[in-house]
């Protein structure tokens, strides 16, 4: 079956760095693009980060661009994504997603970040 399993998430203070990661399963992990979301409470999910399947482009939402680093090591069928410079506005529960065509999205259960003093 089609999986994704997040983990690293954690708590850190502002200006803090955090990777998590994204290990897949179920699937060819190489053949697809993988997309980092997050979720506050109350608010609507967020595309963050973005990375082709070869991992040749990236792409982020304005409000992490330069702070965030999305990667992929498809040897080992995971995504990650370097969180640094963590903000009181980065606190969600992130989680990957690969659209295979014809399928439904597959969505990790995400990994809480909490920023905090």
């Amino acid at each position: 079956q089609v999986q994704l399993v997040e983990s690293g998430g954690g708590l850190v203070q502002p200006g803090g760095s955090l990777r998590i990661s994204c290990t897949a399963s179920g699937f060819i992990f190489k053949l697809y693009a993988l997309r980092w979301y997050r979720q506050a409470p109350g608010a609507a999910r967020e595309l963050v980060a973005y990375i082709t399947n070869s991992g040749d482009m990236t792409n982020y939402t304005d409000s992490v661009k330069g702070r965030f680093t999305i990667s992929r090591d498809n040897v080992k069928n995971m995504g990650f994504l370097e969180m640094n410079n963590l903000k009181p506005e980065d606190p969600a529960v992130y989680s990957c997603n690969v659209k295979i065509p014809f399928e439904p999205d597959a969505w990790g259960q995400g990994t809480q970040v909490t920023v905090s003093f």
